[in-house]
């Protein structure tokens, strides 16, 4: 099952650098404000969106494959159906220590995985709802 343990959830909001796939250009949309939410409370973003060069001023990836500094967390913005081949790209990775999926994105089987290969997990939830919850 996804994590949702308060405790495991205050463990993947300790991490510092939160790739976020799908951060969106477009103010507005939640794939944008929530990663500025995460850049003014500390983290370290990294936008991974193909159609755009840069988000909020940052260099943005065509995909994690292309990441070459360590992430921690992996944060999607994708529909349901499209996160299966992140959540094995965010699996591949050595540094990666969980996957969360935002509020209303789902995929059982690929929580599954990751769980399997020892990352922690999570779907259906905001990142910025709780970090307000639990460390605001």
């Amino acid at each position: 099952m996804p994590v949702h343990a308060v405790d495991q959830l205050r463990e993947i909001l300790e991490y510092d650098t939160i790739a976020v796939v799908g951060a969106s250009t477009t103010p507005g949309k939640a794939a944008h404000g929530v990663p500025q939410y995460l850049i003014d409370h500390g983290y370290t973003v990294i936008p991974v969106n193909p159609f755009a060069d840069e988000v909020f001023g940052l260099e943005a990836y065509d995909s994690l494959e292309d990441v070459e500094t360590e992430i921690d967390v992996v944060d999607v913005f994708r529909p349901s159906e499209e996160t299966g081949p992140i959540v094995d790209a965010a699996i591949e990775r050595d540094d990666v220590a969980a996957v969360w999926l935002q509020l209303g994105i789902r995929n059982d089987e690929a929580g599954e995985r990751a769980e399997a290969a020892g990352k922690l997990f999570v779907q259906d939830k905001c990142i910025k709802v709780e970090h307000q919850r639990l460390m605001g």
